[in-house]
C-alpha cells in the first residue's frame, strides 16, 4: 500500500508479504524469524509503500485493520519520548546507506509500554542511493524488567556498585554509588573511569583493576582517593566476560576511629618513651635534647626546647636553646641555626614573659603568614622562610614554682595542623617534662655544692723527689648523686709517704660531707708521728667511735718509704674492707695486692685490731690505689673488674702517670659512669742513698 514513508506522517499501511523475493528462501526466513519472535518492515523509499509482517503487528498491538490509516511510522514505533533519537538514526541510516540498531521504547493501541530492540540497514542502487529501508524488532521487555529489578535491588543495598567494561568505560551505576562518587548516572555511563577520577591512576585502584582483570581473580583492598572525595575505601574488584564489577564502601568514619585509637596508642607509648628517656637524667640540656628527639616525627615535623637560664643578674632571666630536632636529616642543622638567630634577635623577657604565665600559643594554619607578620627582618626570619612551618605549637614547660622553658612543635604543609589529641598528647608531655627539666635544675645546683665541697677537700698531691704521685677524681653521671669517695696524700715526719683511698657509704650530701670527717680524721692522724696504716686505721676506729659518728667507710692506708741504698722501696698497706691495690712491675706484670686478712670497714667495730702486709718496689714500680666505680658494674662481678683492671695497667706499663691515670679511666669507666671514682697511683723513683732519718715501714 502507497504511504508517506517512514518521516512522511499520514498514509503509511500494511502492505502484505515482501514482493519479488524467493519463496524458499522467504519461507526458511519467516520459519527462523518467527522462531525468534521477530517482526519486519520494508519500506520502498521511492514510493513510500510501507510493509509490516503479522508478527510486527502483533508486537506492536494491531491487526491489519487496526493499522490501517495510521498516522505514520514512527508514530507506530516509537514512544514519544524516544521518537527524535528514533528518527535521527533512521535518517543517518539513509543518508549514509548504512546500518542502525537501537533499543527503545514502543507505547501499545492499549497504552502499555514495551520494550523492543531493532536492526536495519538501507538498500542502496547503483549510484549509492538508498532506495528501501529494511528493519527486524523483537520485544525486550522482559529483559528490561529484569535488568530493572536487579538495579532496584542494587539500588536498595548499601554497598555501592559500578561496572567497568574492558574499555574501562562505566557501563552501570547504583545509587550508592553514585552518592559516594558525587556525580549522576547520566554523567558516569559511558564515561572512562580514568578520565573521570584522573587521581586512581597510578594508585592501588588501578594497580589492583588491571590485576583482577589480568589474572581472572578476584581482588579485595583499602584505598584513599583525594579531593574532592577525600575518602577511604573498601573495595572488592570481581572481574567478568564483559568487565569489572566493583563493590565499595566508605569506610573514612572505620579509618578515622582507627586512626584515632592507633594515635591514642602511639601518645601512650610516647608518653611512656618521653618518661623512660628523661627518668634518670639530670642534665637539662641532655633531657633537653631527648626530649625533641622523641617528638619528631610522632607529633611533629620539627621541635625546639627552650630552657629559662638565670644570669646572675637580679630579675633577669633569658632563654636559651637546648635541644632540637627535624624529621628530615638534612634540615636539622638548619634548625639549629634558626633557633641561635631568632632566640638572638627577640625580645627574650617578653618570649619568658609569656612562658612563665603558661600561655601556650597555636597556630592552626598558616603560621608562616603569622609569623612574618610579626617577626622584625633579620637572618632568623630568613631560615625561618626555608623551614615554612605551616601550623605551630608552643607549650610552657612549667615546674612547680616556675616555667623552666617552652616546647615548639612545628609542622610543614604536607602534614597539616595538629588534631586535638595530637595537642592533648603534647600538653601531657611539656607537663612531665617541665617536672623533669625543674629536677634537673635543682640537681644541677645541689650538685654544684656537693662537688665544690668534695674537691675543696680532695688537696694534691705532695712533691718529691722519691716518689711521684698522680691522683685524678671522676664523679659519676648525672643520674647518681655526689658520693663520698676521697683520696689523700701527705708526708710524715720522718719522710714516710702515707697514700689513702677511701669511700664513705651513700651518694648524697650526706655521704659527701662524712667522707669530710673521715678525710681529715685518717689525715689528721696519719700526719703526726710515724704510725703505720694499721695503726691509723685503728686509731680512726676508735675516735669514730668515741664521736659517734654515724656513718662507715672502706678504706686503704698505705705507707712507703726508701729502704735499700740501691733505691729499691718499702710499700705497707691495711685493708678496711676496700677493694684491693694493684702494683705495676716496671716488666708490665701486674700483681693484685690481696689480703687474705682484710680487716672491717671503718666506722663498724670500734676496737677491732687492723693488720698490715708489705712489699717490696723496684726502681719504676706502680702502686694503684683506686675506689669501686673502677671495677665494680651492675650485672658484672668484681672479679671480672679486676681482671679487666689488671689487663688495662699491663698494656699501660712504661707511660707515664698521667697517662696511666687516662688511660685507666678512659678504658674501664662506661660512657655514663654509674659511680664516683677516685685514683691515686705512686710511682718509685731510684735515689743513691736513703735519706737520713727515714725509717723502713712500721
Amino acid at each position: 500500500m502507497a504511504g508517506r514513508g517512514v518521516l512522511g506522517g499520514a498514509g503509511d499501511r500494511y502492505a502484505g508479504p515482501l514482493p519479488g523475493a524467493d519463496e524458499a528462501m522467504r519461507a526458511a526466513l519467516e520459519l527462523a524469524v518467527e522462531v525468534a519472535g521477530v517482526g519486519t518492515f520494508d519500506w520502498d523509499l521511492g514510493s513510500g509503500e510501507l510493509s509490516f509482517d503479522d508478527r510486527l503487528l502483533a508486537l506492536f498491538g494491531y491487526d491489519k485493520e487496526s493499522f490501517e490509516g495510521r498516522a505514520g511510522l514512527l508514530e507506530c514505533l516509537a514512544h514519544p519520548a524516544d521518537r527524535d533519537r528514533v528518527a535521527e538514526l533512521y535518517r543517518r541510516a539513509i543518508a549514509e546507506c548504512g546500518e542502525y540498531e537501537l533499543e527503545h521504547r514502543v507505547v501499545l493501541p492499549d497504552g502499555v509500554t514495551r520494550w523492543v530492540a531493532s536492526r536495519g540497514r538501507a538498500i542502496c542502487d547503483g549510484t549509492g542511493r538508498a532506495v528501501r529501508l529494511l528493519g527486524a524488532f523483537y520485544e525486550t521487555t522482559a529483559r528490561r524488567e529484569g535488568e530493572a529489578q536487579v538495579a532496584r535491588a542494587m539500588d536498595a543495598i548499601g554497598t555501592a556498585f559500578f561496572a567497568l567494561g574492558a574499555d574501562w568505560c562505566f557501563s552501570y551505576v547504583n545509587r550508592e554509588a553514585e552518592r559516594l562518587l558525587g556525580r549522576g548516572r547520566e554523567e558516569l555511563i559511558g564515561a572512562n573511569v580514568w578520565e573521570l577520577f584522573p587521581a586512581a591512576v597510578g594508585s592501588a585502584f588501578e594497580d589492583n583493576y588491571r590485576r583482577a582483570l589480568a589474572t581472572g581473580q578476584e581482588v579485595a583492598f583499602d584505598a584513599y582517593y583525594p579531593s574532592p572525595l577525600n575518602s577511604w575505601y573498601e573495595v572488592r574488584a570481581v572481574p567478568g566476560p564483559e568487565g569489572l564489577a566493583v563493590y565499595f564502601s566508605d569506610i573514612s568514619g572505620r579509618r578515622e576511629a582507627q586512626d584515632m585509637a592507633e594515635r591514642a596508642v602511639q601518645r601512650a607509648a610516647l608518653l611512656s618513651d618521653v618518661s623512660e628517656a628523661l627518668s634518670a637524667v639530670t642534665n637539662r640540656d641532655l633531657a633537653a635534647r631527648r626530649l625533641a628527639q622523641r617528638l619528631v616525627p610522632t607529633l611533629a615535623d620539627w621541635c625546639v626546647v627552650a630552657l629559662v637560664e638565670d644570669e646572675g643578674v637580679p630579675a633577669r632571666r633569658r632563654l636559651r636553646a637546648a635541644g632540637s630536632w627535624h624529621a628530615e636529616p638534612g634540615r636539622r642543622a638548619l634548625v639549629e641555626r634558626y633557633v641561635r638567630a631568632h632566640l638572638a634577635a627577640a625580645d627574650d623577657d617578653g618570649l619568658v614573659r609569656v612562658v612563665d604565665r603558661g600561655e601556650a600559643r597555636f597556630l592552626a594554619a598558616g603560621a608562616m603568614k603569622e609569623l612574618r607578620r610579626a617577626s622584625r627582618p633579620g637572618p632568623h626570619l630568613d631560615l625561618l622562610e626555608q623551614l615554612a612551618p605551616s601550623s605551630v605549637l608552643v607549650l610552657p614547660l612549667a615546674g612547680p614554682e616556675a616555667a623552666v622553658g617552652m616546647l615548639a612543635l612545628c609542622n610543614g604543609e604536607a602534614r597539616g595542623t595538629f588534631s586535638a589529641s595530637d595537642v592533648a598528647a603534647a600538653r601531657d608531655v611539656a607537663a612531665r617534662a617541665g617536672l623533669v627539666l625543674d629536677r634537673a635544675r635543682l640537681y644541677r645546683r645541689q650538685r654544684e655544692v656537693a662537688q665544690g665541697l668534695q674537691r675543696s677537700l680532695l688537696s694534691p698531691p705532695p712533691e718529691r723527689d722519691d716518689f711521684e704521685v698522680e691522683v685524678r677524681y671522676s664523679p659519676a653521671a648525672e643520674a647518681i648523686q655526689v658520693g663520698g669517695d676521697w683520696y689523700d696524700a701527705f708526708s710524715q715526719a720522718d719522710g714516710g709517704l702515707v697514700l689513702v683511698i677511701g669511700d664513705v657509704m651513700g651518694h648524697d650530701l650526706q655521704a659527701a660531707a662524712a667522707m669530710g670527717q673521715v678525710r681529715t680524721l685518717v689525715r689528721g692522724l696519719g700526719a703526726v708521728g710515724t704510725d703505720g696504716p694499721a695503726e691509723i686505721l685503728a686509731k680512726v676506729d676508735r675516735v669514730m667511735g668515741t664521736l659517734c659518728l654515724d656513718t662507715t667507710a672502706t678504706a686503704v692506708v698505705a705507707r712507703v718509704v726508701p729502704a735499700l741504698p740501691e733505691g729499691a722501696a718499702m710499700l705497707c698497706w691495711s685493708n678496711a674492707g676496700h677493694p684491693p691495690p694493684m702494683l705495676l712491675r716496671a716488666d708490665g706484670t701486674v700483681v693484685t695486692l690481696d689480703d687474705e686478712a682484710v680487716g672491717p670497714l671503718l666506722g663498724v667495730e670500734p676496737t677491732a685490731e687492723r693488720s698490715q702486709r708489705h712489699v717490696h718496689l723496684g726502681p719504676s714500680d706502680v702502686v694503684v690505689f683506686y675506689t669501686d666505680g673502677l671495677v665494680e658494674r651492675r650485672g658484672q662481678s668484681i672479679e671480672v673488674g679486676l681482671e679487666e683492671m689488671a689487663r688495662a695497667l699491663s698494656g699501660l706499663a712504661g707511660r707515664s702517670l698521667e697517662e696511666l691515670c687516662d688511660g685507666l679511666l678512659g678504658q674501664l669507666l662506661p660512657e655514663v659512669p654509674e659511680d664516683d671514682v677516685a685514683l691515686v697511683v705512686v710511682r718509685s723513683h731510684p735515689v743513691p742513698l736513703a735519706r737520713p732519718g727515714q725509717a723502713a715501714a712500721s
